[in-house]
């Protein structure tokens, strides 16, 4: 790569970086980061750009002497520029067939280094200032303006549901489905996914996948955070829904689910339907084995009881509060909204979750129809550390 081609390589990619998360490239990406950047970048672009690649890019963006050589291929250059200027989706054959002469990589190296003379001078003492100004603008924003406010709670009560507002609100969604995305206003005022096929659970024949996995991010060791549903019946093995915490969105690290869950298939056998609550830790990719730290039974399913178990999942809640490694989980249902907390288990887990999000999910079983898990209501509370 010449010298003229390295520099807009280094704008492009810092771009890239920077809009992903939302902060300047100051360190080299983690392989979280790596993999969340390569998935935006599949889901905005239709096209793939290897993680691997994109971490040794970060590296040597920053430290090009000590670094390994890269030289990117045109075509992965092009993949960068067509997510930094919001191209049309496409995907390989496409880029084949009409684009061939990559031309979103060659439009922004033209208006990122050909647009740009040489300054020399008087001019360069203007642009250092002027960059030392907007470094400052920058940061007064960064930590006054825009910054999170981690000593707040937030609610959401999902009143909007397009992206850009809920982008707007601090969720991101990934691994969409699309028909399923589309329907998510089903339930005016109120946000509504479903128990597609998928898992952060990993076995041997899956890789963790939960489709329209919204999250929001998480700060601070300590804090509380609930998810409210209407009318929630799970009645087939594994339909469920509630939150999900994580070190990051592609489950290399560790997580924790909670969610409220049917099950009539136990230990092999045959058995009555069970509608119960069940708290699973993961190491992440450091083990196959979750661990199921709560399993509480809540109904015992039959066709006498059906009404009354619709009835009393009228209004459910979920809630999670984290002190240091000590989680606590809660639990409310009842014909009335107002019901009150129960604690179903507590547990010790040393990990620093990032994200938070809201599943509904059926593990990976095939032969089980979808159906809506509605939530009206999300809330973060921050909370004192050691009280």
């Amino acid at each position: 790569m010449r010298g003229d081609e390295y520099s807009v390589f280094v704008l492009l990619f810092k771009e890239a970086c920077a809009k992903c998360f939302g902060t300047p490239l100051t360190k080299p990406l983690t392989e979280p980061e790596s993999r969340r950047l390569s998935d935006v970048i599949l889901e905005q672009s239709g096209l793939v750009v290897g993680w691997k690649s994109l971490k040794n890019y970060s590296v040597f963006v920053l430290d090009r002497k000590s670094a390994r050589e890269e030289n990117p291929s045109i075509a992965t250059l092009d993949t960068l520029a067509r997510y930094v200027l919001n191209a049309p989706k496409s995907d390989e054959a496409a880029r084949q067939n009409q684009d061939q002469h990559f031309p979103f990589w060659f439009q922004y190296r033209q208006a990122r280094h050909e647009g740009s003379p040489p300054a020399t001078g008087r001019r360069w003492l203007f642009i250092a200032a002027s960059l030392m100004l907007a470094c400052l603008i920058f940061v007064v924003l960064r930590f006054f303006v825009f910054a999170p406010r981690t000593a707040e709670t937030f609610e959401e009560d999902f009143h909007s549901l397009n992206d850009d507002s809920l982008a707007l609100r601090g969720w991101g969604v990934s691994h969409k489905d699309g028909d399923a995305w589309s329907r998510r206003d089903a339930s005016p005022g109120h946000l509504t996914l479903y128990t597609l096929q998928g898992d952060n659970w990993p076995d041997s024949n899956h890789a963790p996948d939960v489709r329209n996995l919204l999250y929001r991010k998480l700060s601070g060791e300590c804090f509380a955070v609930e998810a409210h549903l209407l009318h929630f019946v799970p009645k087939a093995n594994w339909e469920q829904a509630g939150l999900l915490l994580m070190e990051d969105t592609a489950f290399a690290g560790k997580s924790v689910r909670f969610s409220i869950a049917f099950n009539n298939y136990l230990g092999g056998f045959p058995g009555p339907g069970e509608i119960h609550l069940q708290a699973i830790t993961c190491q992440g990719k450091q083990s196959e084995k979750p661990e199921e730290v709560v399993h509480t039974t809540v109904f015992t399913m039959n066709n006498e009881t059906d009404k009354l178990v619709e009835e009393n999942l009228k209004y459910t809640a979920l809630r999670i509060e984290k002190e240091g490694k000590v989680l606590r989980f809660l639990y409310s249902a009842g014909p009335m909204e107002n019901a009150a907390f129960k604690e179903v288990g507590r547990h010790e887990f040393s990990f620093e979750p990032r994200y938070v999000a809201l599943v509904a999910l059926r593990g990976f079983v095939k032969d089980t129809t979808s159906i809506p898990a509605v939530f009206s209501l999300f809330r973060v509370v921050p909370m004192p550390c050691g009280s």
